[in-house]
């Protein structure tokens, strides 16, 4: 995967998901996907992950998802990010800073792994 492709694949994800389009979304993972994330053990399968992000809708509105830096090296993409959300039932704003790092096959994204410190979930400026 060049740079090109990795952005490309990147702007989809984050386009989908702040549209809560969550069939496009899902569409950019492989069946097989495996994300970590702080906090939790990890989810095996798209299944299990369209439970997940399902679930996280539900609770939370996407406001913005910004990429900073994303950096390739063959089939793999390492990003540093920062997204906003909503809380659905209050109108609370959640600001996060993180970096994750995916392996791409075939096109999409395989495993996932985020880096964030759960502490830092806080109210947006």
């Amino acid at each position: 995967m060049d740079r090109t492709d990795a952005v490309r694949l990147f702007e989809s994800r984050r386009d989908a998901w702040l549209a809560e389009d969550v069939d496009a979304y899902l569409a950019l993972f492989s069946d097989d996907v495996i994300l970590q994330v702080p906090g939790r053990d990890p989810v095996v399968g798209i299944a299990a992950y369209a439970e997940m992000v399902r679930t996280s809708l539900a609770h939370v509105r996407p406001v913005r998802f910004d990429f900073h830096q994303l950096a390739v090296h063959g089939d793999v993409v390492l990003a540093e990010w920062t997204i906003d959300l909503e809380v659905r039932a209050d109108g609370r704003p959640i600001s996060y800073r993180g970096m994750s790092v995916c392996e791409i096959a075939e096109g999409r994204i395989r495993r996932w792994r985020e880096f964030y410190d759960p502490a830092d979930l806080r109210p947006a400026p």
